[in-house]
């Protein structure tokens, strides 16, 4: 599915394989695994992949209609992994309209990514159960079950885990950019 919305963006950019992959920094052969569901891209990939398309990361996993009225049950939400940070989210909004909410899982010492990294949104984040870090311009700010915190994601920022538990949170990002 993904593959296949990634292939349908490129070509409505008029965008080669090559040139996509170039402009993301990874290989051909993977831009073309990933068109025909041979591979499945790490998170880090399809934010680069999202970026150059000038999309939000979660709209390469859009249905095509949007409904007025949406329900996205449990079993049926978008699930997007990155085994290197250890962190996993969930897309328990639709994936149209003006506000995107994830939920978020990131295990003991993981962080959302390499390094802190901004998008032209608005972000509220809400943790759940564990302790959350949320690195913002490079001041942390220790969030506990029940804390939430708000910023402008045009600032760098990323998420760190430095508890033993995994962290369970929510987030909130308008317009979605993510």
């Amino acid at each position: 599915m993904i593959g296949a919305r990634i292939r349908e963006l490129r070509t409505e950019r008029g965008l080669t394989l090559a040139q996509l992959a170039a402009a993301a920094g990874v290989s051909s052969g993977l831009i073309s695994q990933v068109e025909r569901d041979l591979a499945d891209p790490s998170l880090e990939t399809l934010r680069k992949i999202a970026k150059v398309l000038d999309l939000p990361l979660f709209s390469l996993f859009q249905e095509p209609a949007a409904a007025a009225v949406a329900v996205v049950r449990r079993e049926g939400r978008m699930r997007v992994r990155s085994p290197a940070g250890g962190i996993s989210y969930t897309r328990v909004s639709p994936g149209h309209g003006r506000l995107e909410v994830l939920e978020g899982c990131l295990l003991p010492g993981g962080s959302s990514a390499a390094e802190p990294w901004s998008h032209p949104s608005e972000e509220c984040v809400l943790v759940l159960r564990g302790r959350l870090v949320v690195a913002v311009s490079g001041t942390d700010h220790l969030l506990e079950a029940g804390d939430s915190c708000y910023f402008d994601s045009s600032l760098p920022h990323l998420y760190r885990n430095p508890g033993e538990e995994p962290a369970g949170f929510l987030v909130t990002i308008t317009p979605p950019s993510y």
